[in-house]
């Protein structure tokens, strides 16, 4: 199997996996079994999945975000309609008749209801509903649906992952699986290799709600330094260039106050010479990702942010390109390598 294939398969392998954040158990086991491979694993207080590869050196922690926007179960009503509220950034914009799934007792699909054009008044056109608005039909009376959910059971977006056009992929929880598939390349890219550090990996919860898990994982890690690796803007119409990468030119180094300058010198150094396609994102301030809480973790600790292209955040039609995946891993693996310059 080519490697193109491989990491094609190990995306819609981590995307299938249910893990909204609080309840990453579906997504954090695959993702466990996937590291396994390179070190051994364990899971920490929170969740975490962490696992650690080499004795001696500094300490590099990679880091990404396991956990993915979804709703929460609030309530059922009368006549069996679910009610939810956000967990996580979800874009309300996009709620009404997507197909969804209800993880209760066992799986249930469902659909967010939708008033029809027909009946729709002016200001129906003009606004989204409130979150709290809307309902899900699972198809249930009330009394059957509160046997299989209560509430605090998590909801997630239904989109089936496909493959598109070149080396596109379309699917819900690409934010942030493809910043763990990443790390695992990046892991298999290293097999073999002598580094002089020792490698902490972990693929952080409920960073769409905070960013806690971040927070107490890299305190345990002891890092001197880290690499966040997320996603961001895609270019897309009506998006302001200067806020976005484009699809397919490479990962995004970032630059920002709580950033470390060193370390994006080193790593843009880096892909010049090794003949890596990346792009620069400025941010005046903090980046929105796990780097935020990492950066202020016991004395700090020296961070650099790789994000990925990606279009339609947090929707269920999340695009990406496989080349800016395997491009971002390959910087990884270069900037590891290298550590033994010491970044000078």
């Amino acid at each position: 199997m080519s490697e193109h294939n491989k990491l094609q398969n190990l995306i819609l392998k981590l995307v299938g996996a249910a893990g909204v954040s609080g309840a990453e158990s579906g997504a954090s086991k695959v993702a466990a079994e996937e590291l396994s491979r390179f070190m051994n694993v364990n899971t920490d207080t929170l969740g975490n999945v962490v696992g650690t590869v080499g004795e001696t050196g500094p300490v590099i922690l990679l880091d990404a975000h396991i956990d993915q926007i979804g709703m929460i179960v609030t309530g059922i009503d009368d006549e069996g309609f679910i009610k939810v509220d956000k967990c996580g950034g979800m874009d309300i914009r996009g709620l009404a008749a997507q197909e969804v799934i209800v993880w209760g007792k066992k799986p249930l699909k469902g659909v967010v209801t939708s008033i029809p054009p027909h009946l729709s008044n002016s200001d129906d056109a003009k606004t989204a509903k409130k979150i709290t608005d809307l309902s899900i039909d699972v198809g249930m009376t009330a009394e059957k649906a509160k046997i299989t959910i209560r509430p605090g059971d998590r909801v997630t977006l239904s989109g089936n992952a496909q493959c598109l056009m070149g080396d596109k992929i379309c699917s819900p929880a690409l934010d942030d699986r493809v910043g763990v598939a990443a790390i695992l390349r990046s892991l298999e890219l290293l097999e073999g290799r002598k580094i002089a550090c020792k490698l902490v990996v972990q693929f952080s919860v409920q960073e769409e709600t905070g960013g806690s898990g971040a927070k107490t994982g890299s305190y345990n890690s002891e890092a001197e330094e880290c690499i966040t690796v997320d996603v961001s803007f895609a270019s897309a119409p009506g998006i302001p260039e200067e806020k976005c990468g484009d699809l397919g030119k490479g990962p995004m180094l970032g630059v920002a106050p709580i950033l470390d300058e060193s370390m994006f010198k080193t790593m843009e150094k880096i892909a010049i010479a090794e003949n890596i396609p990346y792009q620069v994102e400025v941010m005046g301030a903090r980046t929105g990702t796990n780097a935020d809480s990492i950066q202020t973790t016991k004395a700090g600790i020296k961070t650099a942010l790789l994000s990925i292209p990606l279009r339609n955040m947090h929707t269920p039609t999340e695009i990406i390109s496989l080349a800016d995946v395997e491009n971002t891993a390959r910087l990884i693996a270069a900037y590891i390598l290298n550590r033994e310059g010491k970044n000078e």
